[in-house]
């Protein structure tokens, strides 16, 4: 019986992966290098210093640790810049009441994000007090596909892994939870998130009565 149900923020519950992109493809300009949104769903789920990599592979770019790192802090700050104008209603339709029902039926509710401005946001959107447990990208050491960020929220929650469902929408966040041994909800195409033991084309759109059957 599942006993705790996981989010993942971006792509999950709202948009902020859009203010990445945004950042991201504004530091590629200044690098010369021509950044798409179809290139950008390699950053998916992947950590801030990883997403840098894959873009100066791109432009066949080299560069120092120490110059990487000035890089990928001028991108955060410009993401929190454009975050912090973020409103409640930027929330996706039907999550606020999926999570609401969730805890209504006694199961407990954890954030897992890589995202190292997850408390941000989650304050931004007035949603913080609906997480049991939170654990951001400041808590762990790998990123997904590693399943680190999950078993954390489980070992936090105090519920073994095996009654955990994930909601995710990154490729490389379905395996990190399936790796974790969990259970995985896929909230976008089937094409690319089949491996998930559920998927639907938003969050919200998952019937929670099927929680009971797993």
């Amino acid at each position: 019986m599942i006993q705790a149900v996981i989010f993942d923020l971006d792509g999950v519950i709202v948009d902020t992966a859009h203010y990445h992109f945004i950042a991201w493809q504004r530091l590629a300009k200044e690098l010369g290098i021509h950044f798409t949104a179809q290139e950008n769903e390699q950053l998916k789920g992947v950590s801030r210093m990883r997403s840098l990599e894959i873009i100066l592979e791109l432009g066949n770019l080299r560069l120092s640790r120490e110059e990487m790192e000035r890089l990928a802090t001028k991108k955060n700050q410009w993401f929190v810049g454009y975050i912090n104008a973020m409103k409640p209603d930027e929330i996706f339709p039907g999550v606020n009441e999926l999570i609401k029902s969730i805890r209504a039926s006694g199961i407990k509710v954890a954030l897992a994000s890589s995202s190292k401005n997850a408390d941000t946001v989650l304050n931004l959107l007035n949603i913080k007090e609906y997480f049991d447990v939170i654990v951001d990208g400041t808590m762990i050491t790998h990123t997904k596909p590693d399943p680190e960020i999950f078993l954390l929220a489980a070992k936090k929650l105090d519920i073994p892994v095996s009654q955990c469902l994930v909601f995710e929408d990154a490729e490389a966040g379905v395996e990190a939870a399936l790796a974790a041994g969990m259970k995985c909800v896929g909230v976008g195409s089937p094409q690319q998130l089949g491996r998930a033991d559920f998927v639907v084309s938003k969050a919200a759109d998952f019937v929670l009565e099927k929680i009971k059957g797993i």
